[in-house]
């Protein structure tokens, strides 16, 4: 329902068990964190915090005053639990344990 004053966004944040992307119209000069704000899933999902949490539009960062088109997906990134490179490192010493203790 694109209009000259008003354009459809989605609007997606994920857990791990769960997913969910809302469908909203926000006005055409909407930037990224109103039509977060617009949304609702602040008030659904209150760990969010647009001051920490990093978002984007189809998986490319972006700032929260970004401008957004027609049929835009924005994504709220929750924070990474673990540095992937130390997790690739870990994951690396136990195959190389599990490598040796085979040898034996």
């Amino acid at each position: 329902m694109e209009n000259a004053e008003h354009i459809v966004v989605e609007v997606a944040y994920a857990l791990p068990n769960e997913q969910l992307i809302l469908e909203i119209e926000v006005p055409a000069d909407c930037q990224v964190e109103e039509a977060i704000k617009r949304s609702g899933i602040l008030e659904r999902y209150p760990q969010i915090d647009l001051s920490t949490d990093k978002v984007g539009i189809f998986g490319k960062m972006c700032k929260l005053n970004a401008s957004l088109n027609h049929k835009d997906r924005i994504e709220i990134y929750r924070p990474l639990i673990a540095d992937p490179k130390e997790s690739r490192r870990q994951k690396a010493e136990m195959a190389k344990k599990k490598a040796k203790a085979s040898e034996d």
